[in-house]
C-alpha cells in the first residue's frame, strides 16, 4: 500500500494550516506611520519617556519595525524631530509669503504669534521638548538651526536682517511667555511690540 508523502513543517512565509505562502503584508507607509507615532508619544511622554515598545504600539506595527527603518532612538527622534520642524518652518513661510508689503509683513508676524505658532498643546510640547534635546545633544542643533534659518529667510522677503534676527527672537520669545502665562493673552501688546521693532 502506497501513501502520500506527508506535507513537512510549514517552512518560513508559510501557512502552517495550509502548507502555502501566506501573503505578505503590503504596508508601504509604515516607516511614516511609525515618525508620526514617535512624535504622538513623545508629545504625551516625552523624550525621556519614549522607547521603541511604546512608538511600536502607537504606530500599530510589530516591534521588529523599528530595527528595520531606524538605526536607534536617535535615528528615530532625528526622522520625528525633523518632520515637526518642517510643518512649522513650511507654516511659518506661508503666512509670510502671502504678505505682499511691509504692513501686510507686520500683521503677518502678529497671526504667526497669536494663531499660528504652538497652535496646540501637542506643538507647544514637541517644540519644547525639541528645543531642550537640542540643548544636551549638539546633533540635533542642526534641526533647531534649520528651523531658525527658513524663519529667517521667510521674514527677508521684507525686512532687512537684523530686522529679521529681532522679529524671529521676538516670536519665539512671546509665543512661549503666551503659552506658558497663566493669564488671558493680550493680542494688542503683540501688535503693539511688532509696531515697536519695526519703528526702530
Amino acid at each position: 500500500m502506497t501513501t502520500s508523502p506527508s506535507p513537512g513543517p510549514a517552512g518560513p512565509g508559510r501557512d502552517p494550516a495550509t502548507g502555502g505562502h501566506r501573503a505578505r503584508r503590503h504596508d508601504p507607509h509604515r516607516r511614516d506611520r511609525i515618525v508620526d507615532a514617535c512624535l504622538d508619544v513623545v508629545a504625551e511622554h516625552g523624550v525621556a519617556g519614549t522607547s521603541h515598545r511604546r512608538v511600536a504600539a502607537a504606530a500599530d506595527v510589530p516591534l521588529g519595525s523599528m530595527t528595520y527603518h531606524f538605526d536607534g532612538m536617535d535615528d528615530l527622534l532625528r526622522a520625528a524631530f525633523g518632520r515637526f520642524a518642517e510643518q512649522q518652518a513650511a507654516g511659518f513661510e506661508r503666512r509670510l509669503s502671502a504678505a505682499a508689503d511691509v504692513e501686510q509683513a507686520a500683521d503677518a508676524v502678529v497671526a504667526l504669534i497669536t494663531t499660528d505658532v504652538f497652535a496646540t498643546q501637542r506643538d507647544l510640547v514637541l517644540s519644547h521638548e525639541l528645543y531642550t534635546l537640542a540643548a544636551r545633544e549638539p546633533a540635533f542643533r542642526t534641526l533647531t538651526n534649520a528651523w531658525m534659518h527658513r524663519s529667517r529667510a521667510a521674514l527677508a522677503r521684507h525686512f532687512d536682517p537684523l530686522t529679521c534676527r529681532l522679529l524671529d527672537a521676538f516670536v519665539e520669545g512671546v509665543t512661549i511667555h503666551r503659552a506658558l502665562d497663566t493669564e488671558r493673552p493680550d493680542d494688542a501688546v503683540v501688535r503693539t511690540g511688532v509696531r515697536r521693532l519695526l519703528a526702530r
